[in-house]
């Protein structure tokens, strides 16, 4: 049975952003959006029926703070499912090279192929690196700055030692908007000659909906990709999020734990972790995802892996059968962020 797209959020699973999609498919992690959705923030998750065969939760491992650790860590999130993985060229708090190392490895050792990850990395300006370790040259124009630490990020995440030449990344980030919205357009200028080839889309992280919509509607590569925190202190980006849901854009969160301890033990989280006998972790991500969020999950523990997809997974299937709880649930959840009640 086809449950009509009525409600934010009828789904744990997330709308692809059509962009990334003409490009490479998502790599088959996520589904094609149902393209009478694409225009209506009302409707911006998919549907609870997609194919058991193809679900997958959305979450994207998030690989920064991980130092010495990144290259296990890594590791233990491909095998255990994430087809899905963020980085950044900035050894400050990324270690960018060693997430190379693993991928790698999970490649010659046909866990994964290249074709069926998604990778996402980020420029980083000098006002976010470590002076004293930084892959560009801080002083070089900024269309230095950006070649530079491109390339750099290029060699670190090729696919095997010998094929730099073959290297490519899903999307690239800036990280945070530059000082000025002219310098943004400019860097974004730049990053546009890549794509289609090294870079297959773009986006931008730690971003306001006035820088966003000027980048919307100056550049030629329209963003694929806006990373941010989930919090209250921005009302959860709900004009942001609109906007990225009319426009194709998808919507990664980060901080979504640990920036939200009230949201954390909100009455629909408390209230969907009870019903379902999951943790109010694995509850927040479900609702999370089922705003048509990619979440990003940066879990140092197997057994968080672990829990927190299959507790996604047992939400999904006590949603199917119990679809006027579940849909009061979602209800109650989108009406405590929207009015930033929790």
């Amino acid at each position: 049975m086809t449950l009509p797209p009525t409600r934010i959020g009828r789904s744990i699973y997330l709308q692809l952003c059509p962009r990334i999609q003409s490009t490479f498919a998502y790599k088959g992690i996520i589904q094609p959006p149902n393209r009478s959705m694409a225009s209506s923030a009302k409707a911006s998750s998919r549907l609870l029926d997609v194919k058991d065969s193809e679900w997958k939760p959305a979450f994207i491992y998030g690989t920064a703070w991980k130092k010495e650790r990144t290259a296990e860590l890594v590791k233990l999130a491909v095998q255990n499912g994430y087809r899905s993985i963020d980085t950044a060229a900035q050894p400050k708090h990324y270690q960018e090279d060693l997430v190379g190392d693993a991928l790698r490895e999970v490649y010659a050792q046909n866990v994964v192929a290249r074709k069926d990850l998604y990778v996402q990395t980020k420029y980083t300006t000098p006002a976010g690196q470590d002076p004293s370790n930084m892959p560009y040259d801080a002083s070089a124009p900024l269309e230095d700055q950006i070649h530079t630490s491109v390339a750099s990020s290029l060699k670190n995440l090729r696919p095997s030692p010998s094929s730099e030449e073959d290297s490519y990344v899903d999307a690239l980030l800036l990280h945070s908007p530059l000082p000025t919205v002219e310098q943004t357009l400019q860097a974004w200028s730049i990053l546009e000659s890549y794509v289609p080839g090294k870079i297959r889309s773009l986006g931008i992280s730690n971003v306001t909906l006035p820088v966003l919509k000027s980048i919307y509607e100056n550049s030629t590569v329209k963003p694929s990709v806006v990373q941010n925190r989930f919090y209250p202190q921005t009302r959860y980006d709900g004009l942001l999020r609109a906007f990225c849901s009319q426009h194709g854009i998808t919507y990664q969160s980060f901080w979504t734990l640990t920036g939200n301890p009230r949201l954390l033990k909100s009455e629909p989280v408390v209230q969907l972790s009870n019903d379902v006998g999951v943790s109010n972790e694995a509850a927040l991500y479900a609702l999370v995802m089922d705003q048509g969020i990619v979440v990003l999950n940066g879990t140092t523990s197997v057994k968080h892996m672990e829990d927190d997809a299959s507790g996604i997974r047992k939400v999904r299937e006590w949603a199917q059968s119990n679809d006027r709880e579940w849909s009061a649930i979602v209800e109650a959840f989108g009406r405590a962020i929207s009015s930033n009640l929790v």
